[in-house]
């Protein structure tokens, strides 16, 4: 076929290059159901022809809601995008009343649901909205079923009309409008056209290790997002199968049910999943919890390339049997590359997880490029620990004078939907503005050093990058979530929401007189106590001005539906110290 220029494209090339019998791959009553690449294109026709039946014109919008990813999914991007409307996802997460402003900003009028939860939010706000019909992937009682496109389009006779539009649709149309989460305010719309995702989907491609279409890969981050969604992109073009996990609570159990290669992951996943493997390792006996931490030391000195010379090499090869074989059995034994990306990753956890046989490519992006700017690849030395790779071909990375890092390429958003305003804040000719600090190394080398506007003055003008102080700490144990402060206030000071589930575990092997409630925990001297120490550990590398006077637990578990993490679970500040405000108040003004 032609050149790749629009997102429908991929599955066609796939088909004539790289046929599967399992390119996409859903659970449904504890079976694993195969969608072979012939059928996602045949059930992808069936809903074009039927929305042209429903009469959805070029440049339409037609919504799509899923708590987990699954192959419905996909079937129905690529059925509205080749007939010129657009795909606007939203995060299932998010409260009714975000669905309502996004349904309406975008002006969409179809919206398909994966579940009950999901049309309950969207039934209470439909009056307000100008939606003509909700369908649902889920049976459902009193909501069509999703699969009326198929019986709707199951004539042939307006295929002709499908081909007309796909030939129309060109590389510049706008594809999809992404709703970024926000840390603040309202949620902007990032236009994405078909060349932005289709040139960083291509760019993108000679970094990822996909060795051939029997590799296997695991995916449960949310496709609502434009991370997994090119990543599911670049499976396709590879002719990857890819399983939908249930959810994020069984990626164990499906793991050793299909054995992936290859998953993508947000840092946060990673850390827990250390913690719960750290958490075993501490009730361990004897030889074999000193052979356990053993490993883990060694893996913490872990350097790409062996540069650490034989003698650690061969300790490795040790650990790896005796120990780190467990850590990959538990993830299907056959785990060889993890993507992350959305925040930033402890260096600690590259290290160790690429010790025990399982690298982690470190990515940079934002929504609004697409998302990848820059990635690791282990190949051609293009790894670096700490680091997030090197940019990816087509896409320029310039350091401002101020430290921001600003970006150049096809990749780069058309703008924000009806808000040409904010789109011009965050341009400078051709170059688009992340809000990001960092710097290129000698050896071309991306490293995030924070955010511009988390940056912050204490009251005596010494500047903190609270993330530097938030990283370090959140590799305690006993730190769930943490958020500096102290913008124009004398000291740097900071918001802890405990460990709760270790916390209860530690309270219970010690035998303390601690309650077993959050609440309990929160107002703790022996647990404040504790964490104290790890405060004190941390802010042993940091300047006298940077160090954390005073802290304060939070008796409530920081989530996104309560308001304070958006759905990549990153922190919205203005609104955590809204709700801590009566905590802020006692740590300044006792």
């Amino acid at each position: 076929m032609k050149e790749i220029t629009r997102l429908f494209d991929f599955p066609y090339y796939q088909l004539e290059n790289k046929p599967n019998d399992a390119a996409l791959v859903t659970k449904y009553d504890g079976e694993w159901v195969k969608t072979s690449t012939q059928e996602y294109i045949d059930k992808a026709n069936a809903v074009s022809r039927a929305l042209l039946k429903l009469g959805v014109k070029k440049d339409d919008k037609i919504a799509v809601i899923s708590t987990n990813n699954r192959t419905e999914w996909n079937i129905m991007d690529i059925g509205i995008l080749q007939i010129g409307a657009q795909n606007i996802p939203i995060y299932p997460t998010i409260c009714a009343e975000d669905y309502e402003y996004v349904l309406n900003h975008s002006e969409s009028i179809y919206c398909f649901v994966s579940d009950e939860e999901v049309l309950e939010k969207v039934n209470k706000v439909i009056k307000n909205t100008s939606l003509k019909e909700v369908y649902s992937f889920d049976t459902i009682k009193g909501c069509k079923h999703y699969s009326e496109l198929f019986d709707l389009g199951k004539d042939t006779d307006n295929q002709n009309e499908v081909e007309a539009r796909k030939n129309e649709v060109k590389p510049s149309d706008l594809a999809t409008i992404i709703y970024t989460s926000g840390t603040t305010g309202k949620p902007k719309g990032v236009m994405l056209s078909h060349r932005n995702i289709t040139s960083n989907v291509l760019d993108s491609t000679p970094r990822v290790p996909l060795k051939n279409n029997k590799t296997r890969v695991l995916s449960f981050l949310p496709i609502c997002h434009v991370f997994e969604r090119v990543l599911i992109y670049i499976y396709q073009y590879a002719g990857t199968s890819i399983y939908y996990a249930e959810s994020i609570d069984k990626i164990g159990d499906n793991a050793k049910e299909i054995k992936p290669n290859m998953m993508s992951v947000v840092p946060r996943l990673l850390e827990k999943v250390y913690d719960k493997i750290m958490a075993k390792g501490a009730e361990l006996k004897g030889i074999k919890k000193a052979l356990f931490f053993w490993a883990v030391s060694l893996g913490e000195k872990w350097e790409p390339y062996k540069k650490n010379g034989a003698w650690y090499e061969f300790q490795l090869r040790i650990a790896n049997k005796l120990i780190f074989s467990k850590w990959r059995d538990a993830l299907g034994g056959e785990l060889h590359t993890m993507v992350s990306g959305s925040a930033a990753l402890q260096p600690r956890l590259t290290r160790i997880f690429s010790a025990a046989g399982m690298q982690i490519m470190e990515g940079y992006g934002l929504t609004e490029t697409s998302p990848v700017v820059s990635v690791g690849k282990y190949k051609n030395n293009m790894f670096k620990v700490g680091c997030v790779g090197i940019p990816i071909d087509n896409v320029e990375v310039k350091i401002a004078e101020d430290g921001e890092i600003l970006i150049k390429g096809p990749n780069v958003m058309m703008g924000y939907y009806k808000d040409p305003e904010k789109t011009a804040s965050v341009m400078s000719g051709d170059y688009f503005h992340t809000g990001d600090k960092g710097e290129i190394d000698l050896d071309g080398f991306l490293k995030i050093t924070g955010r511009k506007k988390e940056m912050f003055k204490t009251s005596g003008g010494k500047y903190i990058v609270p993330t530097l102080l938030e990283n370090d700490l959140k590799q305690s144990r006993f730190i769930e979530q943490i958020m500096v402060i102290g913008e124009g206030e004398k000291m740097p000071a900071a918001l802890v929401q405990p460990n709760f589930e270790f916390i209860k575990e530690w309270i219970a092997h010690k035998k303390l007189p601690v309650g077993n409630s959050n609440e309990d925990i929160a107002n703790s001297e022996i647990i404040y106590e504790r964490i104290q120490s790890e405060v004190d550990e941390c802010n042993k590398k940091f300047g006298n001005w940077e160090q954390i006077k005073v802290f304060k637990l939070t008796p409530d578990v920081w989530s996104i539906d309560a308001g304070h993490l958006t759905p990549t679970l990153k922190m919205k500040r203005d609104i955590i110290k809204n709700k801590y405000k009566d905590l802020i108040e006692k740590i300044y003004r006792p």
